[in-house]
């Protein structure tokens, strides 16, 4: 098959179902990514749910703290990823970062490679694209294991029972979801099949969901809550995970470690995960909040869902990540790159799985409340090893010489220490090295830079519409960074970086 052969059309049934659980307002277009001000329409080409197009009215988003007064406050808000990552866009413009050279004449190949894959699994003009988000991870093989898990619910749970549901288990699947490693496989309890790989921990953690691993209600073994989750031991998440020797699940401590703070958190933010620590309950935060508007239609300030899981989930993260006036800061990282005149300014931030969730947990709150968020044209690409990996694979990036023998050597180090067998040698490197922190922020301007030209070369297919990032990053680049991988890595398909992982960030 050639690689923009057609996909069979169950491929193509994974795209319709996943598009009845998209989000109307998860669709911006490149041109609002800087205004504050959220013109929270929808466009003609934006892939709508059955409910009628919804055009929503203009609302006022808040703005992000001021950075010289509240650092801390400015780099945990969603706006401060795009504009710090700008700096190092601006850099990579003049190929003047420090751990990479940079061949903006190779973007044109990745704009063509994305828009093949594109126009090989979904018809123009590309409506039925479903915005990125763990929902499509859970339809694998062509079956709408979502919509059979609703299925199976009784009729006197209504929808916001269900939407509470189904973000206790999209939250839960989305926290394990920092790459399973080249080694581990899951085998389904229900069809006997083999998943690897994202879609692999989705299938395992519905599984598991499902038989109440996560529940401490004996009454409802479908939630998550804090009594379930802390009563999980690394033993206990192999065992759901089969991972085994032979079968290892890389950063499986991490991974328990994170769900176990993730019960603390469910404690103490009671205002947002309610008396019984349900992250489900985050609904009820949403729809009784003073800036909700529920007059023809349910609107809510994006910030305001990211302030739930920011400041929600804080206590999630290791402590020993960067912090600034004791206050942790997550998924955010000092880069040589950024200006050095003060602390705070030297930081990047990504906040990569908050961002994964947002996207994910719009999905169910869209298909269940027909809850429309505003402001989602301040979400950015993911940061993360396939969508970076996509431009180094494709010319646009190559690490420099110096650190590519770093890199190889802690690879060789990192093969002697765990016994593994170098068998497609790449260099590696720990989540908070340089060179890692600068290909994230990197990432991220490229991938906004690619929806623009995609959008350009596919302008005649478009027929008027306007691929959204969020589109882009589900049909495109991140499907694009997988598949270039298992072309230059047949046999491990991983990608041209490796990242010695703890389990929580990628």
């Amino acid at each position: 098959m050639g690689l923009f052969s057609r996909k069979d059309k169950a491929l193509k049934a994974d795209a319709h179902i996943d598009t009845s659980h998209s989000s109307v307002s998860v669709n911006s277009s490149n041109s609002r990514m800087v205004n504050r001000i959220s013109a929270g329409s929808t466009g003609p080409g934006t892939p709508l749910s059955p409910m009628s197009p919804v055009k929503l009215p203009r609302i006022d988003l808040p703005r992000p703290p001021d950075p010289q007064l509240d650092p801390a406050g400015y780099l945990r808000s969603l706006g401060a990823v795009r504009e710090r990552s700008s700096i190092i866009m601006t850099k990579a413009v003049r190929n003047n970062l420090k751990h990479f050279d940079v061949d903006f004449s190779k973007l044109s190949n990745v704009v063509q490679f994305v828009s093949g894959l594109i126009k090989r699994d979904f018809d123009a003009p590309f409506t039925s694209i479903p915005p990125h988000g763990r929902y499509q991870h859970f339809c694998v093989g062509g079956r709408d294991r979502i919509a059979q898990l609703l299925s199976t619910w009784p009729s006197e749970v209504d929808n916001t029972e269900r939407c509470r549901r189904l973000i206790d288990l999209f939250l839960v699947s989305v926290l394990l979801d920092a790459g399973a490693g080249t080694q581990w496989s899951y085998k389904s309890n229900e069809n006997g099949r083999i998943y690897r790989r994202s879609e692999g921990i989705a299938v395992a953690s519905l599984e598991m969901f499902k038989t109440g691993t996560f529940s401490g209600n004996p009454d409802n073994r479908a939630q998550v809550d804090k009594v379930g989750l802390k009563a999980l031991t690394v033993e206990k998440l192999a065992a759901g995970l089969q991972s085994r020797p032979g079968n290892e699940m890389a950063g499986l401590e991490g991974r328990t470690q994170l769900l176990i703070r993730l019960a603390d958190a469910l404690e103490e933010k009671t205002e947002f995960f309610g008396h019984d620590g349900r992250p489900g309950n985050l609904v009820d935060h949403l729809l009784s909040h003073p800036s909700t508007q529920a007059s023809s239609v349910l609107i809510v300030p994006l910030p305001v869902l990211w302030n739930v899981l920011m400041n929600g989930l804080a206590p999630i993260w290791p402590q020993s990540r960067t912090a600034i006036n004791g206050v942790s800061l997550g998924d955010a990282w000092p880069c040589a790159s950024m200006p050095q005149s003060s602390p705070w300014e030297s930081i990047l931030p990504f906040h990569k799985l908050t961002q994964w969730l947002t996207y994910s947990l719009m999905q169910p709150m869209q298909s269940q409340l027909n809850m429309h968020f505003a402001g989602t044209e301040l979400l950015t690409g993911l940061p993360e090893y396939r969508n970076g990996g996509l431009f180094i694979d494709m010319g646009v990036l190559t690490l420099k010489s110096d650190d590519m023998e770093r890199g190889l050597q802690n690879y060789s180090d990192y093969c002697r220490r765990t016994g593994s067998n170098g068998i497609e040698v790449a260099p590696m490197f720990e989540p908070g090295d340089d060179v890692v922190v600068e290909w994230r922020g990197v990432t991220v301007g490229l991938l906004d830079r690619l929806c623009v030209e995609v959008n350009k070369h596919l302008k005649k297919e478009l027929a008027g519409n306007e691929l959204s990032l969020a589109q882009l990053l589900e049909a495109g680049s991140w499907k694009g960074g997988r598949e270039i991988a298992e072309i230059n890595r047949p046999n491990t398909k991983e990608p041209p970086i490796l990242i010695d992982s703890d389990g929580t960030v990628f």
